[in-house]
């Protein structure tokens, strides 16, 4: 089936942003609402920034809903899209813009005990968000999957293992997921995050030098850094029905530094 340009960007029902609070994860919902989707959002510990989130999208238009989440609980993820979906009759869209909290290191000065959490509250969490996430979809007569992960997946930069272990544990998750889940209508893919001036990439910031900041600006085949807004944006056309045969894939959106 094809899309009609007229025809709209999502259906019916709830699109669920997973760490919709955060830099990138707002603007994210705000894009969603723009286009017309109600918007579920889940956000770890701040309160305030969720519920700031949530005025913007029903001043949009558009109906909202926020809980505290901690992904790496199964339980309780399940519980929280089982809410979402009996209260918007329908999930059409689940983007996971979390990320555990890491550190750089190398690999060599990793401490097991932080590897297992880094592990958990990561790739384990997303594999708790589709496995709640996928009844929900195939009863809806399908919808789609957009993962953020790393673009140093594609180019791997020193003492970023902790970011990208899991984040490569994700994107195949995708692979699995655009596969055995299509005969659903389900698609899924991710977005390889660059550096960009929010989201995630903070938590880098504090730990570097400003030099090291120039010189990741330098190293982009545009100079400079990303910005949440263009994330989100390409984030959203994967989920939208304009990208209605695109699936299985990963889009690096890194400023060319990857190159």
């Amino acid at each position: 089936m094809t899309t009609r340009i007229d025809e709209p960007f999502f259906p019916e029902g709830a699109a669920i942003v997973v760490g919709g609070s955060g830099g990138i994860g707002r603007e994210i919902c705000r894009c969603l609402a723009d286009l017309g989707a109600d918007v579920a959002l889940t956000y770890r510990n701040n309160a305030d920034a969720a519920a700031q989130v949530q005025n913007m999208i029903e001043q949009s238009g558009r109906k909202a809903y926020t809980g505290a989440l901690n992904v790496a609980d199964g339980e309780a993820t399940k519980a929280f899209i089982d809410a979402v979906a009996e209260q918007f009759s329908r999930v059409h869209t689940v983007v996971f813009a979390s990320g555990a909290n890491f550190r750089l290191a190398y690999l060599a000065d990793i401490d097991p005990d932080e590897w297992a959490r880094t592990i958990t509250g990561d790739l384990t969490g997303f594999f708790n968000v589709t496995k709640a996430a996928i009844p929900h979809l195939r009863k809806g007569g399908g919808g789609s999957f957009v993962a953020l992960t790393s673009a140093a997946l594609v180019r791997h930069s020193p003492k970023d293992i902790l970011s990208t272990a899991p984040k490569a544990g994700i994107e195949a998750l995708i692979r699995a997921i655009a596969r055995e889940e299509g005969r659903f209508n389900i698609r899924a893919n991710a977005v390889a995050v660059g550096a960009i001036d929010g989201g995630l990439m903070d938590r880098v910031w504090e730990q570097v030098s400003p030099e090291f900041g120039q010189a990741m600006r330098s190293n982009t085949s545009l100079k400079r850094l990303g910005t949440p807004r263009e994330v989100a944006d390409a984030t959203v056309y994967l989920a939208s029905s304009r990208a209605s045969f695109i699936t299985g894939q990963s889009l690096t959106l890194d400023g060319g530094y990857s190159v």
